[in-house]
This record gives structure tokens, sequence and C-alpha cells, in this order.
């Protein structure tokens, strides 16, 4: 087993580190020496000092979801006719002007599994938003989504009907995929806490065909529920290996974005009296961590809506080089009752990463700077 500062070494340099290096960094580096190495890793891949930032709106297409995930407050059933909704084309319409007026030009659109909308329905969606808005980035869906669109529509639960979905969207009009839905790569994680919702494997096989279809994508994780230590540090290993696999000139994972699971009001906190929350030095231990492994992934986002933006701040100096978005919506960390200041305007974002000792960058989804 290498000594500390050797791990710290190799990792600085870029190089893969083992699963037992990993789960030493987790378990026994002080969090001071580990954020000076992720501070370094940060300084290779982004030397100027710079943070970026953006402005995009998150909308929920439907609350509606049959995942039954036990962190979820925002989520209801079919059935439940007073809480149900589809978003409307003229709800898109308001948002979306909202935005632009704010300057930005990117909507995050996210489900639920809804068991009745299929991939015609979503074409027609995408492409309606997009011939009304050409400029529109939509930056849509997750793995979750996209495999149960190839099931409500017929298609092969396989790599094929996934590929076959994300083909046919992008040809509506997507443009990148977010991580959403990996909470955990484990299995057995992911029937504890989201049994409606596809397997790690199933995650991992629709990322595999959105790299080779060269697709934008983000990776994510919601830690803080019923894993334990080793389950974050594989996850973050299953995301290099598949990094590694994206093909030649192909960006695969963006960036990574960890946050801690909120779990205030919801079934597993009933159920197992896991309440969740932002403990500052374990989310800076995250963040380290991933930056020292995620070699090959160019960008780590700092959570700063779950975590609270002081925090937030505190990462850019152990690992984190972009602070995210400033959030013009949100709905499904707020249905939790999280107290944290869950929008803040532009200026509040550039004044975060100045006063955290940064130059602020604004971007777009591809990192591409403004």
């Amino acid at each position: 087993m290498a000594l500390l500062p050797d791990i710290y070494d190799r990792a600085v340099a870029g190089e893969p580190i083992a699963f037992s290096e990993a789960m030493a960094l987790w378990s026994e580096a002080p969090l001071t020496d580990l954020m000076a190495a992720a501070d370094a890793v940060r300084r290779r891949w982004h030397p100027d000092g710079v943070v970026t930032w953006q402005i995009d709106r998150n909308v929920n297409i439907t609350n509606v979801c049959i995942s039954g995930c036990k962190f979820c407050s925002f989520h209801c059933r079919l059935a439940d006719r007073e809480r149900a909704y589809i978003t409307t084309m003229e709800e898109y319409r308001q948002k979306i002007r909202e935005m632009q007026a704010l300057g930005g030009e990117q909507l995050l659109l996210q489900g639920g599994l809804h068991p009745r909308l299929d991939l015609a329905w979503y074409e027609s969606l995408f492409s309606d938003l997009k011939s009304e808005f050409p400029n529109l980035k939509l930056h849509a869906l997750g793995p979750p989504e996209v495999a149960h669109i190839a099931r409500v529509s017929g298609l092969p639960d396989d790599a094929a009907g996934y590929r076959t979905v994300l083909e046919r969207l992008m040809r509506a009009g997507l443009d990148s995929l977010p991580g959403a839905g990996a909470e955990i790569l484990d299995n057995a994680v992911r029937r504890r806490i989201s049994p409606g919702k596809c397997s790690a494997d199933v995650w991992l096989t629709v990322m595999r065909e959105a790299h080779r279809l060269g697709l934008y994508t983000s990776a994510t994780m919601m830690y803080g529920h019923v894993e334990q230590p080793e389950h974050r540090v594989l996850h973050l290993l299953k995301l290099r290996d598949l990094q590694a696999l994206r093909p030649e000139g192909v960006p695969g994972f963006a960036a990574f974005i960890a946050w801690p699971y909120q779990g205030r009001g919801t079934v597993l906190e009933r159920e197992e009296g896991l309440s969740g929350g932002a403990d500052p030095a374990e989310y800076l231990r995250v963040v380290a961590v991933s930056r020292l492994v995620l070699n090959n992934i160019p960008n780590i986002q700092a959570s700063w809506l779950t975590t609270g933006l002081p925090t937030g701040q505190m990462t850019l100096h152990g690992g984190a080089n972009d602070m995210g978005s400033i959030m013009i919506e949100e709905n499904v960390v707020s249905a939790t009752g999280f107290e944290g200041r869950t929008t803040i305007d532009a200026a509040r974002m550039q004044e975060a990463i100045r006063a955290a000792g940064f130059t602020p960058a604004l971007r777009n989804q591809r990192y591409e700077r403004l």
C-alpha cells in the first residue's frame, strides 16, 4: 500500500489511482492535505484562476413519476389529480422568455418517469421548443428517463433501444445529456432508495451510448443516505472507467457534480430516520477525493445549492473549478423544505467567485466561456 504522499503525487500528476488508494484518501488523509492536493489538480486543469458559472433554468417536465425514489418529496402518482401536472407549452414560453431576459440560453429539462409519455411525445416537445426558440440549448432528461422512454415506447430495453431514443431526441433538438439519476452506482443501494429507477448498469450503458454519439454529458453523485464510503469510491471509479472508453475526440463527461442527500419529510426519513443534510467538512472531502480520482474529467462543479454558498466557495480551494447555475428555478430540493438559499442573481454569483479569490467567467453547457 502506497503512503499518502505518494498517492497525492501520482494523483496530482494525473495518474489513475487504485481503489485501495482512493479509500486511503477518504479514510486517512487530513482534510487540509487532501484539499491542497485537489487544488493542485484543479490548477493543472485550469491554471488561469478562472471559475466558471452559468445562467440556465431548471424546468420539470412533469411531477408524475413511477420510480418510487424514497428521497424525493416532489414526485406524485398519475392518480393524484390534485398535484399531477405536465408543463404546458405556454408555461415553457413564459419560463424561456424570463430566462433569456436574464441572459440565459439553456433549459435544463428533467422528469419524472411518466407512464404515458413516449418517445414521440418528447420528440414533439423538443422540436416545438426549438422551432419557437432556435437558439435555445436543451440539456435534457438523463439515463433513467432515456431507459424509461425506451420501455414506454416499445423499444428494446438494451443499448440498441437507448441509442434509438438518443438519436431521435438529438434530431428533435437534444443538445446534451445531464448525469441525472446516478445517485450511487450500486444496485443494492439503488434498490433500497429508488426501487423503480434503472439499475447502475443501465445508467452506465445509456451514458456509453451517449458518448458514442458524441453528446456532451455530465456525471453526478448523491451521497449521505444508505451508502458506505466504499460505494462512493466505486461510483467514482465506474465513472472514470467509462470516461476512459469514450471515442477519441469525444468529450464524454464534461463535468462531475456531487451533492448531499437532503431528506427532511421524505419516505427515507420516515422509514429509516435518515434526514441527510450538508456537513461542510464531509462535502469538502467528497469534492477533493473526486478531483483526485477523476483524472480524465476536466471540470468539478460546486453544489452550493445544497451546501450553501460559503461551502461552495471553499470547494474552489479544494478541487472545484465551476459554481454551476444561478438557479432561476429549482423544485426538487425545495420540496424537502431545505432552507438554503436556492437562487441567486448573476451579480451575487460573480461577487461570490471574486470573494473566493478567482475570476468569474460565464459559460455554456460545453464549458465554453462566453
